[in-house]
């Protein structure tokens, strides 16, 4: 964030090793996970979970809804963002900015609170701690900004894990008019749950002068209060929210690999609560994000069976992609046929490994009944092979 990108200083070697961390799952390149097998029965929508959709929806304008829809699928909260996406935020960004949000929010009180970051841009002098915490999904980032005390401050927190803990930079901050904010880091630390006390970052704040200065500028604040936009001084653009879409907490849920299950549960609940259509299987390129079910050692029933890489839907038929190595890949095409309100029955059947311009057939077929839990322009949610739930990403609509 705009205090993380002043902080030219490299974090301590292997951090994420020293955390006991491996290297953080990829939100497309997320690795099924070892959990039981996905309940056949969704639960009931609940009335609770039905006044959490309503007060979402109600949360979010219009405008707002599409920057937010810009950003789903996005990982590493723009680390890996496509030329594409890129634009599509910024559009959506520029829009928010030309509206008129809260005025003065540096005088709001609704710009007080923690903020989960969402997206940032990356500027070519973003400091290593913004590389190092900001890009890894795995890693929850978030922002106070405390004004209205005897001693205001805007702190930068990068949440590892519930079980692991914390660290927390802080600033010393000033309003300078409506929009912007001065700080002045002073004091960093580790909090972990495994050890009693706090772990000094080691930064030497008193010896980095203006280096540790810099200043925030509010260019949209919503009249919700769940949405902020801010430009830092180094030229980067963050969106940061305080209530957070339900397709974004799923995703969220993905990324980390906990309580993915419980997650969907609610997703869908919530989702059935306000469908008025059966979902329908929408054309594009469909990146698959998560299954119920680990891989199994061959990866040729893995492909065969869509536990890995991605689906094509386009003219009533399916193709399952699969980079297998550099400039080999697999691939099988079936055709589908709606056989229900909300399932369709697939038959892959031409099946073959691509080298180039050559392709080597493989004797092969695979019979689904997929049935769409839920679908949209963004995320599809199914059933398919031998039961298996699946969660799919739109890389693309197929245009092209």
């Amino acid at each position: 964030m705009a205090l993380i990108e002043n902080l030219n200083l490299w974090p301590p070697s292997n951090l994420q090793r020293n955390l006991a961390l491996n290297s953080p799952p990829k939100l497309f390149n997320f690795k099924p996970s070892a959990t039981h097998s996905f309940r056949k029965t969704l639960h009931t929508c609940r009335c609770s979970l039905v006044n959490e959709q309503q007060q979402q929806q109600a949360s979010f304008t219009d405008q707002e809804k599409q920057l937010i829809d810009a950003l789903i699928g996005i990982q590493g909260r723009g680390k890996s963002a496509s030329p594409q996406q890129l634009n599509d935020v910024e559009r959506a960004v520029q829009v928010l900015e030309g509206q008129d949000g809260e005025g003065d929010p540096t005088s709001s009180d609704l710009i007080e609170g923690r903020w989960q970051l969402m997206f940032t841009t990356r500027p070519g002098t973003a400091s290593p701690i913004q590389r190092t915490f900001v890009g890894v999904d795995f890693f929850s980032v978030f922002q106070e900004v405390y004004l209205r005390t005897n001693d205001p401050r805007v702190s930068n927190i990068v949440k590892f894990s519930d079980w692991i803990g914390e660290l927390k930079v802080e600033a010393a901050a000033s309003i300078k008019d409506g929009k912007r904010i001065l700080f002045q880091f002073d004091r960093a630390a580790f909090s972990f749950k495994f050890l009693p006390f706090k772990v000094p970052y080691p930064v030497p704040f008193r010896l980095l002068g203006d280096e540790a200065k810099g200043w925030l500028d509010t260019t949209y604040l919503s009249h919700s209060g769940n949405l902020r936009i801010s430009r830092g001084n180094k030229g980067t653009t963050f969106v940061l929210q305080k209530r957070t879409d339900p397709r974004q907490k799923l995703l969220a849920a993905i990324s980390t690999g906990t309580g993915v299950e419980e997650a969907i549960d609610e997703f869908i609940s919530l989702s059935k609560s306000g469908a008025k259509d059966e979902p329908v299987l929408l054309e594009g390129e469909w990146q698959m994000i998560w299954s119920s079910q680990i891989e199994t050692d061959s990866w040729l029933e893995n492909a065969g069976n869509g536990l890995m890489g991605s689906q094509i839907v386009k003219n009533e038929q399916m193709k399952f992609l699969v980079n297998i190595l550099p400039g080999i890949r697999f691939s099988m095409i079936g055709k589908f046929v709606k056989s229900g309100t909300k399932t369709y029955d697939v038959t892959m059947d031409d099946a073959a490994l691509i080298g180039g311009p050559f392709g080597y057939p493989l004797e092969m077929e695979t019979k689904i009944n997929m049935e769409l839990l839920y679908n949209d322009d963004k995320i599809r949610i199914s059933k398919g092979y031998n039961n298996i739930l699946f969660v799919h990403l739109r890389a693309s609509d197929g245009s092209k």
